[in-house]
């Protein structure tokens, strides 16, 4: 599996949603929403996990080094507002007061697959990173919300 760095992370979301979104929509009506979406989640969880796993080999430093450098990739072409909160050693900690992802859905209509097609992937993306992170969220901007708030910890004793 390549990570892609040709195409910014937002682009590819638009790629993805083009074909997904059908997809799911397929699948609920043959399954009902929740098993379809539960399924879908199953597997961009699997997905995910692989391409962090992939990103990571590609980094250098700790798990927490590794979010700092990689969140560029994920807010390139100004998709994203990062405001940091907290970098340690053994947690970072930022907010997203701008998405354009969210945005991005919207304005095409799609508001409830958004969450299931981009943000539902985040913890298993910190996973895939590394065995050794915790992976918070309490609200998206997907969902509503004035803010994302990404929380990441090493597991204690790590």
């Amino acid at each position: 599996m390549e990570i892609r760095t040709d195409i910014s992370m937002l682009d590819q979301l638009k790629i993805q949603a083009e074909v997904l979104v059908p997809v799911i929509q397929a699948l609920r009506k043959e399954l009902g929403e929740e098993k379809a979406d539960a399924l879908v989640s199953e597997a961009l969880a699997g997905v995910s996990r692989k391409q962090a796993a992939v990103l990571a080999q590609s980094l250098e430093g700790s798990p927490i080094d590794k979010i700092e450098t990689a969140l560029p990739l994920f807010s390139a072409d100004g998709a994203l507002e990062v405001e940091p909160r907290t970098r340690t050693d053994t947690e970072i900690a930022f907010d997203i007061k701008g998405c354009r992802y969210a945005e991005y859905f919207r304005k095409q209509g799609l508001e409830e697959f958004g969450f299931l097609i981009s943000c539902a992937r985040d913890r298993a993306s910190a996973e895939g990173l590394s065995p050794d992170l915790e992976f918070e969220r309490s609200t998206t901007i997907m969902q509503g919300a004035d803010r994302c708030d990404f929380r990441y910890r090493l597991k204690s004793g790590k």
